[in-house]
Order: structure tokens, then sequence, then C-alpha cells
């Protein structure tokens, strides 16, 4: 059986949301989402993901608390987080990156270049892990 990548959305912006998740799916991936930071936590601490997509400017908590939450639990330790925002700020991306992402994207992206970027770094660290 082929392996399908396990990957947390954690967007509130539903269009935005929903595109992630049809290409994701196109491409073969188990895709779950979660409009709030809290609720993308939750399913964080219950479920072992094998990517986790994170925007910044979420209505509750800020997806650089949540990238740091996630980076001291023992189970989304070695998740690899890719941040998808709106925001281009350098600044922003650097911060992301420090705090243990993998990658930062901007909005808008190419569906392709963001599906090859997210399965690349699945296959990353599938490999680390083996």
């Amino acid at each position: 059986m082929p392996f399908k990548a396990k990957i947390l959305i954690i967007e509130d912006d539903t269009p935005v949301a929903m595109m992630m998740v049809n290409v994701l799916s196109r491409a073969g991936c188990d895709v779950r989402v979660a409009n709030t930071g809290q609720k993308g936590m939750e399913l964080a601490r219950e479920n072992k993901f094998d990517l986790i997509t994170l925007d910044v400017d979420l209505p509750d908590i800020s997806g650089f608390e949540i990238c740091s939450e996630l980076k001291q639990r023992h189970l989304s330790y070695h998740t690899p987080i890719v941040f998808v925002s709106g925001r281009p700020c350098e600044n922003d991306r650097q911060r992301g990156l420090d705090l243990g992402a993998v990658d930062y994207i901007t909005k808008p992206f190419d569906a392709r270049d963001f599906v090859s970027r997210l399965l690349s770094q699945v296959g990353r660290a599938r490999e680390t892990l083996s």
C-alpha cells in the first residue's frame, strides 16, 4: 500500500483552506483542517501528522505562538511545519524559520509549487526518521 502523507492545515480563510485541501487530496494526501489555532493545537496533540501548514494570522492565537508550542511537544516535535501566510515580510519569514518551521510560503501561491514543496518536506522528514 503506498504511503499517504497525513497533513494538518491550520488556516482560517475557508476558500484558501479548501483550495489547499483540494490540491493536496489530488496529490494523494490525507488532509485535516482546523480554522482556529486552538482547534489546530488539539488536532496536533491528538494525532500524528507528517506535516503541518500554519497561517501566521489566525483569529485566536498567532501562528508563531502555535509553532513555538508545537516544537516543544513530544508528538509534534519532529513534524515539519510550513508557514503559509499572506504576510510577505522577510522578518516574519525569518521569525518562522527561527521558531523551527522548515519553509515559509506566501499567498497567493502556485498550487503545483505548493504541493511540491510540502511533499518534499514530508519526504525529507521520513528519510531523517528512518
